[in-house]
């Protein structure tokens, strides 16, 4: 026996991780950041539909409970690892950024605790988040990253720290973020495609 769930309902959550990873290499690798960020944005795609693809799957209580926990794991890897891996290969690697990189963890880490243990109920529909969810950083993070040629590197760093700390802050809020659905989906994937075009064939 291996041990793992695999099948269908989880594939979209480990291509999501299979891109985490990618970016991570390319971002400490010295490749064009704006490769990591693409893979920043697929890893946000991923994880914006794996649960729709879960909920479209017969699975048992253990497959359900599994796919929580694999999705939070991969969160971690994707939405945390994977941006400080890329900001601090693009210059954020003053002693005060590594102190802002582990608020951001903590604040990410706990969010996704949290999630889990109080709200986290695939059967349940979701109205609202508690909080900003980690999925947002993808979309956050590849837009503010676009200052980056009308800005003088310093300016870009300081709103790169305050992005970061904003982020974190917002993650931690006991704020009502609406759980994308209908039309929000089409307009999330829109965006996504945009900015992968913006990455690819603009800068």
């Amino acid at each position: 026996m291996i041990v793992g769930m695999w099948n269908k309902s989880v594939i979209l959550t480990y291509i999501g991780m299979v891109s985490a990873v990618l970016g991570m290499w390319l971002s400490i690798s010295g490749f064009d950041l704006k490769y990591a960020f693409v893979c920043l944005i697929i890893a946000g795609v991923a994880d914006l539909f794996d649960g729709t693809v879960a909920r479209m799957t017969k699975r048992t209580d253990d497959e359900k409970l599994f796919g929580i926990q694999l999705d939070s794991l991969v969160d971690v890897l994707s939405f945390i690892s994977l941006p400080i891996s890329i900001f601090a290969s693009a210059g954020m690697t003053k002693p005060y950024h590594a102190l802002i990189f582990v608020l951001f963890s903590i604040a990410g880490v706990a969010r996704l605790g949290y999630f889990n243990v109080v709200t986290a109920d695939s059967e349940k529909a979701i109205k609202y988040y508690q909080g900003l969810p980690v999925t947002f950083c993808a979309l956050i993070f590849s837009l503010i990253y676009l200052i980056t040629p009308a800005v003088s590197p310093d300016i870009s760093q300081i709103v790169f720290s305050l992005t970061f700390i904003a982020v974190s802050i917002l993650e931690l809020l006991k704020i009502n973020i609406p759980k994308p659905k209908g039309i929000a989906y089409i307009l999330f994937g829109l965006t996504a495609i945009s900015l992968l075009l913006i990455y690819l064939l603009v800068l």
